[in-house]
């Protein structure tokens, strides 16, 4: 892919000496899933799938963009339009970092070519726009000399995405892409940003992705509803307790102190806020004693909170869970990513890979019609300048 983008660059622009070339991966979610942004714990890794451009400068304020993956040519914009939650075309994921930054004083002095392709699958729930925001933070450190560090850069990606694309999303994302290692998850804290890398090197089994190929758009969904009530479960808790967050509340403190929650939808919200954080915890501890058996009972734990208590499931992805559940040699299956579509995470055993893929796709195609498509992944590394 980072050929395909610089030779299309070369086609629409020309060939230039100083044409430089990005990459930012996507991530998959193991466990830990909507805690990001009430103050818990998650667990992602960054994967091979990502985002790569090929950029330089130009002489005058004009941006041009391309996408290899989306039908349209080139689009041009200026560097003096930018209309945060106004701008509603694929460039304002990269316009709104540049946005960002300029919010933070590190304006653009002159603008852009630059051509963008990717090999995640759009709309899988595997943050293909988290990527493209650290791509183009990467690219703007690496052509203007901002400095930045690979945090700072997830942060400004989170940043435009709550204020200029309109979604209210946690780190999880945007840090993951941006501070992935190969072979490693990250045992992120996202009330403080603390964080450790822990070693995920299956040896026997192999980490499967499953895409419902049924596209789903946080933007437009009930994602940002579900923020809201949590906030509201989190002010009524305020009254009878003193927490900054859901997730600074254990399980005990929570069944403690939970019936000053009035509404019984917020409830259910906070019980899954609550109750994964703690899976989180208890999976990587887990991990850290080599029992990958308990961690994938805790991945399907957390699949039936989001199922019920979230309700960010859909029909699609708990038939690939309840499927994978009953296939011999799947240790822990479970949704990813926001919900409303997506994909699944789940972790098989070597010497039933082709079993669980037959079965699984088998399964889904009666129920549903079409089929289901199979990634095998490892945690990959973070951006990189090629």
């Amino acid at each position: 892919m980072i050929e395909t983008v610089r030779n299309i660059f070369i086609e629409l622009y020309g060939d230039r000496e100083d044409i430089r070339t990005y990459f930012a991966p996507g991530r998959v979610n193991l466990i830990g899933e909507h805690t990001d942004y009430n103050g818990g714990h998650v667990f992602p890794c960054a994967i091979s799938f990502g985002t790569y451009a090929a950029a330089a400068k130009r002489s005058d304020r004009k941006l041009r963009f391309y996408s290899v993956n989306i039908k349209g040519g080139v689009t041009e914009c200026s560097l003096d339009d930018f209309r945060p939650l106004d701008d509603k075309s694929w460039t304002a994921y990269p316009k709104g970092v540049m946005w960002a930054m300029a919010e933070r004083g590190m304006k653009m002095d002159c603008g852009l070519d630059v051509v963008i392709g990717g090999d995640i699958p759009a709309g899988a729930g595997l943050s293909s726009s988290a990527s493209l925001e650290v791509l183009t933070g990467v690219m703007l450190r690496d052509l203007y000399g901002f400095e930045l560090s690979n945090q700072d850069i997830a942060l400004i990606g989170q940043y435009s995405e709550n204020n200029y694309n309109g979604l209210k999303c946690g780190i999880m994302d945007q840090f993951a892409s941006a501070m992935g290692k190969k072979d490693h998850a990250i045992f992120l804290d996202t009330s403080d940003l603390d964080f450790q890398y822990v070693p995920f090197v299956l040896k026997d089994e192999v980490l499967i992705i499953t895409n419902t190929n049924k596209k789903h758009s946080l933007t437009n969904s009930a994602y940002n509803d579900r923020r809201r009530e949590c906030g509201e479960a989190l002010e009524d808790l305020k009254k009878a307790v003193s927490i900054d967050s859901l997730c600074d509340l254990s399980p005990e403190e929570f069944r403690k102190h939970s019936g000053a929650i009035s509404d019984p939808v917020c409830l259910r919200r906070a019980h899954h806020a609550v109750y994964e954080n703690q899976r989180t915890l208890d999976g990587v501890e887990a991990l850290e004693k080599g029992d990958l058996e308990a961690f994938g009972k805790l991945m399907n734990e957390s699949h039936v909170s989001l199922r019920d208590d979230y309700e960010v499931s859909c029909e699609e992805l708990d038939i690939l869970a309840e499927t994978a559940w009953k296939i011999p040699g799947v240790i822990g299956s479970r949704m990813t990513g926001g919900g409303f579509g997506g994909c699944t995470v789940s972790i098989v055993k070597k010497e039933y890979e082709d079993i669980f893929c037959r079965t699984v796709g088998e399964t889904y195609l009666e129920k549903v019609g079409y089929d289901c498509t199979f990634y095998v992944v490892s945690p990959g590394s973070g951006p990189e300048v090629f």
